[in-house]
């Protein structure tokens, strides 16, 4: 049986990444992103009837529940949900210049937007006995300076999982993926210098297919016995201590 799958922030990075290794698993995807064009350019990498674009603002109460009906209108059913959609713009500036509203917007985006999408189809992955998979970050567990809307989204993001975990066991599992440094640039992998590489204990920068693995099995039954927990895909840089000779 085909499993649909929701993908939001599909149309680049990660969530193009995740999108694309479902449907070659041989899952149907709707492709949830507010960029019209990066959605045009995803269907034009895959063309395929098991592929349902949709443009939307997931920070948009009303856009989100009209999209999820589109969903069930097409699809008949949700198996996953992939919680992936964010402003990945890290630096905030120095604290006292932070505007509020774009503090607002960040927290919207990445924290409310993950909730939304959740509540919209939670009754639909109960009856499935299905999976979300939310994606968080290595910033949730450490920070650079100036970056706290940011990480605090992603810590977010963090505790909402283990409470919906909590909250929509056993019926539907819930998990977070924590990237470190992924290279979500297309075609520019040359950019990155060695030691780049050489300061992650794995020996280079990540892709956006080791989170998009990381993702289809915290997705599938091999998963069957993980939930509430966060994952962290970051060539093993959270384990390593750093001091400034």
């Amino acid at each position: 049986m085909t499993r649909i799958i929701v993908v939001t922030g599909a149309g680049r990075g990660i969530g193009r990444g995740i999108a694309l290794r479902c449907l070659a698993e041989g899952h149907a995807v709707a492709a949830l992103d507010q960029d019209r064009q990066a959605l045009a350019r995803l269907c034009e990498a895959r063309e395929t009837r098991a592929m349902f674009p949709i443009e939307c603002d997931i920070s948009s109460p009303e856009q989100v529940e009209a999209a999820f009906e589109r969903i069930r209108g097409w699809g008949g059913r949700i198996d996953g949900l992939v919680n992936n959609a964010a402003l990945a713009r890290p630096d905030n500036g120095r604290i006292e210049a932070l505007d509020y509203e774009a503090w607002r917007r960040v927290l919207a985006v990445n924290l409310d937007g993950a909730f939304l999408c959740t509540r919209a189809c939670a009754p639909d992955l109960r009856a499935a006995h299905g999976a979300i998979v939310n994606l968080a970050s290595t910033r949730a567990l450490q920070s650079e300076p100036n970056t706290e809307a940011y990480a605090a989204s992603k810590g977010g993001i963090v505790a909402l999982t283990h409470a919906l975990a909590v909250s929509l066991g056993p019926e539907v599992r819930v998990n977070a993926i924590s990237p470190g440094w992924i290279d979500t640039r297309e075609g520019h992998a040359e950019d990155l210098r060695p030691r780049d590489h050489a300061q992650h204990p794995v020996g280079r920068v990540g892709r956006v297919e080791d989170i998009a693995e990381m993702a289809l099995f915290l997705l599938s039954e091999r998963a069957a016995f993980i939930t509430g927990q966060n994952i962290v895909v970051d060539g093993g840089m959270t384990r390593k201590m750093i001091y400034e000779d």
